[in-house]
């Protein structure tokens, strides 16, 4: 089976790209996954991580946890042993919905969708040993129904899905590898620390740092 499989399940889907290293380049450059026939934006990231596989697909896993690492997730919560309702707020506007777990490999992979509410996508995340005993290389897939998610994430956030599915990453590295988010200083939730200042100087964004730690 593909690891993919999950988001090339549908009528007229772009084949996605798909290697060892999640790297789709053209001339050095990322080449993101194209628009596909029915009308959804494929995101594609990955990231070296210096953890198991095994940890970080727990991590990953432990959803009520996810607040602590991806932006503007203010909660979520199991309710079920595959289904989960998540809430995200920017300032006073919040979008809910519910997603589903349809594939769930320890160590490996899991792939969801949501299933109801205001957010309209699919995803997977791909556990795999780096060569060499080097950590896990962790690959991000997802989808999302551009008009009503795109929409929905602009008004929130100010950027696109592509860019929040980047940073939640790195955010969950740091997580992984430090036991917590790097920012400038010991603070409250909102502080954006030196990368996120560079960002708010540099390109306006004010989305604040989540403050996720494992202790």
């Amino acid at each position: 089976m593909s690891n993919a499989l999950v988001l090339n399940e549908k009528p007229g889907a772009d084949e996605v790209p798909y290697s060892a290293g999640a790297s789709s380049l053209i001339d050095g450059h990322y080449a993101p996954p194209p628009v596909d026939k029915d009308g959804k934006q494929w995101v594609r990231t990955s990231a070296l991580v210096q953890a198991s596989a095994e940890e970080l697909y727990a991590l990953w896993r432990d959803l009520e946890r996810v607040p602590g690492w991806q932006e503007e997730i203010t909660n979520v919560t199991v309710t079920g042993p595959e289904t989960s309702h998540w809430t995200m707020k920017h300032g006073d506007k919040t979008v809910e919905w519910d997603a589903q777990i349809l594939s769930d490999q320890p160590g490996k992979r899991i792939a969801w969708k949501s299933v109801g509410g205001e957010i309209d996508e699919a995803g997977e995340v791909i556990f795999e040993d780096a060569p060499g005993g080097r950590g896990t290389m962790v690959t991000v897939l997802m989808e999302f129904k551009i008009g009503k998610l795109a929409s929905a994430l602009a008004t929130l956030t100010g950027r696109n899905p592509k860019q929040a599915v980047i940073e939640n990453l790195r955010h969950f590295k740091a997580l992984a590898e430090t036991g917590e988010i790097p920012r400038s200083m010991p603070g409250p939730r909102g502080d954006r620390g030196i990368v996120g200042s560079a960002k708010e100087s540099l390109y306006g964004e004010k989305i604040a740092i989540p403050s996720g730690t494992l202790s």
